[in-house]
């Protein structure tokens, strides 16, 4: 605390001026505090894990992909199908011991039918990866 002994107008003047030697006394301490603590909490006991190699043992599933055109045509991988063998197909493959995922590529122009009888099909025969192919927006 501050005092202020000379003449009678200096007393009444309020001091405008903020002391921070408080201020830097406790940012050292609490930086020395933290120097010290640091070694200490970063300590690691020397262990000798276990080489191990990481060798797939399962083949991926290929990808189905069924594209439908502008007109409402079915493809599955390049080969025309209809909706009856589209869904022979599809139980067969869903009968498999890995399940592949099925991509469906629309044409912007075409219907929402033919698509959602793709879909449909994967629903019923039990196809649980289903995804839609687009083509990125431009950027910027």
């Amino acid at each position: 605390m501050g005092m202020n002994v000379g003449s009678g107008s200096e007393a009444d003047e309020a001091i405008s001026t903020i002391n921070t030697t408080p201020l830097v006394d406790v940012m050292l301490v609490l930086l020395i505090i933290f120097l010290i603590t640091i070694p200490v909490a970063i300590h690691v006991v020397p262990v000798q894990l276990p080489q191990e190699t990481n060798k797939p043992r399962e083949m991926k599933p290929e990808h189905i992909q069924l594209s439908v055109t502008r007109e409402g045509t079915t493809y599955w991988n390049q080969e025309v199908v209809s909706v009856a063998e589209l869904r022979r197909r599809l139980k067969t493959a869903a009968q498999a011991k890995t399940q592949p995922e099925v991509q469906i590529r629309g044409d912007a122009q075409s219907r929402y039918e033919p698509v959602g009888r793709i879909v449909l099909a994967c629903q019923q025969a039990g196809i649980l990866k289903i995804g839609f192919v687009t083509e990125p927006g431009p950027r910027g």
